[in-house]
């Protein structure tokens, strides 16, 4: 059932919109004053605001412009008012409210805009499949509703990543179904041949995966690509690991493609960020560890999945991934216990203070080395976000001997190495 939420000050209009409204079949939450509006909306994102101009606390146009700069304008607004004037009205619809309607409004005229902001939400940019893989909470919800808005405006892109966070996901997800998706690892083409990227991605998607690592003359063909993308009907999508306006104070960043995309930025969730995903995420990547190598399942023990909950997760859903992949080639019967989990993220527990050193002396002397190095290794680099020169200098070891210890233990880095390896 769809949501509309009405911002009104005065009772007498909030009851006979939600009377109207109800009656229509939709639901209806009602907000007396701009923080009103602003709690209701954090609670929870309606699918349509009316929202009224004249309020004691906030004037409504206030609030969108609000909104529209925090880029939580995910949804349609209609703006209301008994005293409006054609200049408020094309203010409002600049800063991107649907429409405008002069009150008292009438019972035909509401449902009909209602009805047209409601066909305008449906009428979805095609993209394929959706972000499932992320999560379905809450902040994967909010996620899509903010890609939708932005490509169905036509705007370019920017990513604002984490390590291991999806952007990959979130790219396929975007690219319509049977288009292109060129992704641009060769910087050098953004300074020769723009052009020759939009022409391969033509209806399709041109990705930038990393936006910092730009020089001046990639950043200028990247400005060029994002002014002709529509002459091709691409969609331009940037991932960048560091904000723009840091970009920008650092001389790493024109002016003009900041300007190009600094009205699309859409930071991407952490996997600590949204914690209620994790047992469900967590569930789902392991069977498809197991399901890969053809081997019968196990489950997370409610320990187990605690335990994963309660992890930072510096390297996100990559980190997530990598853990169920070697913990699907565990040998073992019945669910996978707290004790594993926490071993392989490398965290102490109860269990494994009392049970660590017992373990090892059974062990040749080379081997109880060897798995205490794995170990120290992998919780160092999980702590380091997987970035081997940080990783490098904590242990206090060369980074070409670290990139030779990780290779000889076997030890499985999540995503893609923060670091390029040494020849």
């Amino acid at each position: 059932m769809s949501e509309i939420l009405v911002v009104d000050d005065e009772p007498g209009i909030r009851e006979l919109m939600r009377e109207i409204l109800e009656e229509e079949g939709y639901e209806v939450r009602m907000a007396e004053n701009g923080a009103a509006a602003r709690a209701a909306l954090e609670a929870k994102i309606p699918d349509l605001v009316l929202l009224d101009i004249w309020m004691p606390d906030v004037d409504g146009v206030t609030l969108l412009k609000e909104w529209k700069t925090q880029g939580r304008l995910t949804m349609p607004v209609v703006m209301m008012s008994g005293h409006g004037t054609v200049h408020t009205a094309v203010e409002a619809t600049r800063l991107g409210a649907f429409d405008y309607l002069e009150k008292p409004v009438s019972y035909k005229h509401l449902l009909e805009t209602v009805k047209k902001a409601m066909d305008s939400r449906r009428a979805r940019p095609t993209t394929s499949g959706n972000l499932d893989p992320l999560g379905e909470g809450e902040a994967t919800r909010r996620l899509t509703q903010r890609l939708n808005l932005a490509i169905s405006a036509g705007l370019p892109l920017l990513l604002q990543t984490h390590p291991g966070a999806g952007e990959e996901i979130i790219v396929h997800y975007l690219t319509p179904p049977d288009a292109a998706l060129i992704r641009a690892d060769s910087p050098s083409i953004l300074a020769d041949r723009p052009a020759d990227l939009l022409a391969q991605a033509k209806g399709g998607v041109v990705f930038i995966p990393d936006l910092s690592a730009l020089s001046n003359m990639q950043q200028k063909g990247l400005a060029l690509l994002i002014a002709r993308r529509n002459e091709f009907s691409a969609r331009v999508v940037v991932a960048c690991p560091h904000p723009l306006q840091q970009l920008l104070s650092q001389s790493r960043l024109t002016q003009e493609l900041h300007d190009q995309l600094i009205h699309a930025v859409i930071e991407l969730p952490t996997l600590s960020s949204r914690r209620e995903d994790i047992p469900a995420l967590a569930t789902r990547i392991l069977e498809n560890a197991f399901a890969r190598l053809l081997i019968p399942p196990r489950p997370f023990s409610d320990a187990a999945l605690a335990v994963l909950t309660d992890y930072e997760w510096p390297g996100n859903l990559a980190e997530l991934e990598a853990l169920a992949g070697r913990l699907a080639l565990e040998t073992g019967e019945g669910p996978v216990e707290a004790e594993t989990v926490a071993g392989m993220l490398g965290i102490q527990t109860a269990a494994a203070d009392s049970g660590g050193v017992d373990l090892m002396l059974h062990l040749p002397l080379k081997e109880a080395r060897d798995a205490f190095e794995k170990a120290y290794l992998e919780a160092l680099l999980s702590q380091c976000g997987w970035a081997m020169s940080k990783t490098a200098e904590r242990a206090g070891l060369d980074r070409t001997n670290l990139y030779r210890k990780v290779k000889q233990l076997g030890i499985e880095t999540p995503g893609r190495e923060k670091d390029t390896a040494p020849e």
